[in-house]
């Protein structure tokens, strides 16, 4: 019996995780889990290429997890509401300075923008609002409901519990049985160089300390705990594992593609103490 095709993430996220899917899931596969847990969901390609059959996903983001509800619930309604809303400049902008209050309707701007501003970018600026630039070309709704992008994100969803929360609090209930996912916000356009200078507004080093606390914590009771970091020499003292494996890829930071230059990644992999 051949696998079932890997869903694709609905969002276009910075950060996501699809390319790394091939090198995660051998060593996933090592372990038995009950339960998938991933604190930082962002794309969700990890979740969406394993389906599990039971899972809690969570984010600091509350537009974001207030998508992934809606997508679960309200997916039809998501794609009649977006279908006659054209792609061009004038209605991005219309979107983008809308202030909307329903979930629904937060669903479907978040959307909009996600799906047809520059890069898939998600940015707010310091009064709260999003101002990342109109994409054109090829940035459409479209993919959305052409290539089954939320309706299959909808079936995934049905046996997973959407929580908004802090990484740490997610994570204080993971437990034996249980496969937690850690991908963090991070920057790892210099390696080393310029690590804490552009993460300080992302993920915080305060953050990075929370995190690693709460991987051995959550081991401790018998978790099985992954998490992706920045290539930076402070970065493996303080997280130290029993294993950890390094991956390369070309950084996607670049517009252009031929100037792309190889960055690495940690891998952590904390496996669970035995009671």
């Amino acid at each position: 019996m051949s696998p079932a095709p890997i869903i694709q993430p609905f969002l276009k996220w910075p950060g996501g995780k699809r390319w790394l899917v091939p090198a995660l899931s051998p060593i996933i596969e090592k372990y038995d889990y009950h339960t998938y847990r991933e604190p930082f969901l962002g794309g969700g390609a990890l979740f969406f290429a394993l389906r599990p059959k039971k899972a809690v996903l969570s984010d600091i983001n509350l537009e974001l997890i207030n998508v992934y509800r809606q997508v679960k619930y309200h997916r039809k309604t998501i794609v009649d509401r977006l279908l006659p809303y054209p792609i061009n400049q004038e209605t991005y902008d219309k979107f983008r300075e809308t202030i909307a209050n329903r979930p629904l309707e937060r669903a479907i701007r978040f959307l909009y923008l996600n799906r047809t501003a520059f890069g898939g970018m998600y940015r707010l600026n310091q009064l709260g609002m999003f101002n990342v630039p109109f994409g054109g070309g090829e940035r459409t709704t479209a993919p959305l409901w052409k290539y089954g992008l939320l309706s299959n994100a909808a079936k995934a969803l049905r046996r997973a519990k959407l929580k908004h929360c802090d990484f740490e609090i997610a994570m204080s209930t993971a437990t034996t049985g249980d496969l937690v996912y850690c991908d963090p916000t991070y920057t790892v356009a210099h390696n080393n160089n310029g690590f804490v200078r552009y993460n300080e507004r992302n993920f915080s080093w305060k953050d990075q300390e929370r995190l690693a606390r709460a991987a051995r914590n959550a081991a401790e009771r018998g978790a099985v705990v992954i998490v992706s970091n920045a290539f930076y020499d402070e970065i493996i003292k303080l997280f130290s594992p029993p294993e950890h494996v390094i991956i390369s890829r070309k950084s996607r930071l670049c517009p252009q593609v031929r100037f792309r230059r190889p960055v690495d990644e940690y891998l952590f992999i904390f496996p669970p103490r035995r009671r």
